[in-house]
């Protein structure tokens, strides 16, 4: 075989042992976290979809409106779901790493593995949220059916890799410095107004219009509007504005990750 085959394989197994080693990483979280009594691992859906539901009800009482011929239920679906996306994803991320510091001796274990694993567990459970949200408000008769499952899940998609990136550059810098996990909670809360989750961008004043729109959680949720709800309302969002942002993102929080990963972890 040539070099080249052998370094193809090695490749391959290098790949197929850290996808054994984020599974591994994945059902320990499930355990640590949820256990095995009452519903077990299904509570990393139900625990979303138990919030969501304490937000629809609550604004249903206080008599909200999504605006038009949008019902609030459908207001809130749609925004508050996004709203678990990205709020959850950075939260398990920060100081993620010392928990799993033991595990860290066995060369497998890298801490993109970890954060990894956190997030592919908090990304199901919104996403398997709101798809069960769907079926059980449709069935209700609460909610419309979506209208254009392409332009929805690639806003969903969008929001997730936004999520992700931004969870790498807070995990990362939390293990730098204790300061980042002091700020970040109370700022997330700050971020939850300003996310485009609780308005429509069209409702807003036109001189505001462009500067919420830097705000890429923004962009994401009135393009998963606006293929939920499909015309009828004006959206607006810019897929190129958001996959530059994310790159970016992504690459801070990559670097990061790769110097936590070389000066603190491997110092344990």
């Amino acid at each position: 075989m040539t070099n080249t085959g052998l370094a193809e394989l090695s490749l391959l197994e290098s790949f197929r042992m850290q996808c054994r080693v984020i599974g591994a990483l994945l059902m320990r979280e499930v355990l640590t976290r949820f256990g095995r009594h009452n519903i077990g691992f299904m509570w990393f859906f139900v625990e979303p979809m138990i919030f969501t539901l304490g937000v629809t009800f609550l604004w249903n009482i206080m008599g909200g409106h999504g605006g038009h011929d949008i019902t609030i239920t459908a207001f809130v679906l749609t925004g508050y779901s996004t709203i678990l996306l990205w709020r959850n994803m950075p939260g398990r991320c920060v100081l993620a790493l010392p928990p799993n510091y033991s595990l860290m001796f066995h060369r497998q274990v890298k801490p993109i593995d970890v954060y990894i694993a956190r997030l592919i567990l908090e990304g199901l459970g919104a996403t398997t949220s709101f798809v069960m949200l769907c079926i059980l408000f449709y069935a209700m008769g609460l909610v419309p059916l979506p209208q254009d499952h392409l332009k929805m899940w690639a806003a969903w998609f969008l929001l997730a890799w936004y999520a992700a990136s931004l969870s790498l550059l807070v995990g990362a810098l939390s293990e730098r410095s204790e300061v980042i996990e002091k700020i970040w909670h109370p700022l997330m809360y700050l971020l939850v107004p300003l996310s485009g989750s609780f308005f429509m961008v069209e409702s807003l004043p036109p001189a505001f219009r462009d500067i919420v729109l830097f705000n890429p959680t923004v962009n994401c949720t009135e393009m998963f509007r606006a293929g939920y709800f499909g015309p009828g309302h004006e959206w607006y969002y810019s897929v190129g504005y958001v996959v530059v942002f994310n790159m970016v993102l992504m690459f801070l929080g990559l670097a990061q990750v790769r110097y936590v990963t070389r000066n603190l972890v491997l110092a344990e």
